[in-house]
């Protein structure tokens, strides 16, 4: 935890400070107009008037956060079916037909977005202890679970092309399937799920080896919007699910293809000198479009973090991951703007600051911190710094605003400069649980101190 100690008598000499600097300037208090200056004031202790909290932040504090984050999650995600036409619950999965949808809340229930959002809950557990968040998941889950079974085994409902859980037993894009199929291999892993999830994640792993589009040389890309296209995020769309289900059965195929991914992405997508990514690239396009958007290098970030944790220690390929994720963090802690967070564009500074990405970041530096990857003295302040920032896009209801709304690849800054935010944007809530999960792990377990008025970690 923090050095109260510390911080208390530098808080103390800060005050005393802005108290002797109202003195001298104040002629109600000094009755004179003696002028500030460096002989009669201390002035490197004065407090800067700082966009968002600069330091000062708790473990509780970070809690309370994630904690208003859940709560509206909890209200505004039902697991509940319903009739489309009438509304009206339909409780009995018994009584399934073509006319029965998931209960509408403020977002649906299966998406890439929600598989960050369950694994999130159960990091968030792990990290605080508290069930509910672990609870969020397994709950959800478990539903899902009990649904698809409930129309697999229905005559009138089997084969329907557009039932709620289609995208579960009949994937059609990476979207569909990696996130969703990582959040559950880790759910069983914990134990904490009562329905059998195997037969959904072999379905969602054959859908990423074996249906989805490739290049000639294997790799994972899309036809949209134009033939041959790779998307930077569908790295996270499919190489964690990977990685998981190489933990889960300890066959190294699966994190030999994981690899085999992040390789033939970097070296047609990394730009060394830059440490960032490339959005999209398409085959037999010269020069491919240099756009650096936040969000997608935060899965690319996010992607490698999921293969290092799964990868077994003495894994051959560690050594050069790991330095691949350092090298990333380094080009992306250089353009950090000062209020903590990162541009929508990440080498644009008249783009706007984006808070899914920014939350991302913060949880995978502090990730890096807490497992010995990353120099806590170096990288702590940065993951405080955004960690700060994101936790101010948190309204009292729990609502994250200022995340940026699905985003294809474009072709022209308009595109990124001008995608809308939103507070329904789904993916800034599991960023956000990841981030105040990892962050409240690192300041229980790495003390820092504000020393001559900045942040920092002490070794």
């Amino acid at each position: 935890m923090m050095n109260r100690t510390c911080f208390l008598i530098v808080s103390i000499v800060t005050c005393s400070a802005v108290a002797l600097l109202l003195s001298c300037t104040n002629p109600e208090t000094t009755g004179t107009d003696e002028v500030t200056t460096d002989v009669n004031t201390p002035l490197h202790l004065l407090k800067p008037d700082y966009p968002v909290r600069y330091g000062e932040t708790t473990p509780e504090e970070v809690k309370e956060v994630i904690d208003r984050v859940h709560a509206y999650l909890d209200g505004a995600t039902p697991a509940a079916l319903a009739d489309k036409n009438n509304q009206q619950p339909v409780d009995d999965l018994s009584a399934i037909d073509t006319n029965t949808i998931f209960k509408q809340g403020d977002f649906r229930l299966i998406s890439y977005e929600w598989g960050v959002t369950y694994g999130a809950m159960l990091l968030a557990t792990d990290a605080t202890g508290d069930n509910r968040y672990a609870q969020y998941t397994k709950d959800r889950l478990d539903f899902i679970a009990q649904v698809v079974s409930a129309y697999q085994a229905s005559p009138e409902a089997a084969g329907r092309r557009r039932s709620p859980v289609h995208s579960v037993t009949d994937p059609g894009a990476l979207d569909d399937a990696g996130a969703m199929c990582a959040a559950m291999i880790k759910a069983s892993q914990t134990g904490v799920l009562s329905q059998d999830v195997r037969p959904i994640i072999d379905n969602y792993i054959d859908y990423i080896l074996n249906d989805e589009f490739r290049l000639a040389d294997g790799t994972l890309a899309r036809n949209r919007p134009l033939p041959n296209t790779l998307w930077l995020d569908d790295l996270y769309m499919s190489l964690p699910a990977l990685a998981q289900m190489g933990k889960l059965t300890g066959e190294d195929r699966y994190f030999g293809e994981a690899i085999r991914q992040i390789w033939l992405f970097a070296d047609r997508m990394f730009v060394p000198e830059k440490g960032l990514y490339m959005h999209g690239w398409v085959q037999d396009m010269e020069p491919h479009p240099h756009f650096h958007w936040a969000r997608a290098n935060g899965w690319a970030l996010l992607t490698k973090l999921e293969l290092l944790a799964a990868l077994p220690d003495a894994h051959s390929a560690r050594e050069k991951l790991l330095a691949q994720f350092r090298a990333h963090v380094q080009g992306l802690v250089r353009l950090q703007d000062g209020t903590g967070f990162w541009h929508q564009l990440l080498d644009h500074n008249d783009t706007y600051l984006e808070t899914s990405a920014t939350a991302i970041y913060a949880y995978c530096i502090a990730h890096g911190i807490n497992n010995g990857w990353l120099d806590a003295q170096a990288y702590g302040p940065v993951a405080l710094l955004a960690w700060n920032a994101v936790a101010t896009k948190v309204n009292e209801t729990g609502q994250v605003e200022g995340t940026c709304v699905g985003t294809g690849m474009g072709f022209d800054p308009a595109f990124y400069y001008h995608r809308p935010v939103n507070k329904f944007a789904a993916h800034g809530y599991g960023p956000v649980m990841l981030a105040g999960a990892e962050m409240y792990r690192l300041l229980q377990q790495t003390e820092y101190e504000i020393n001559d008025s900045a942040v920092m970690f002490l070794d």
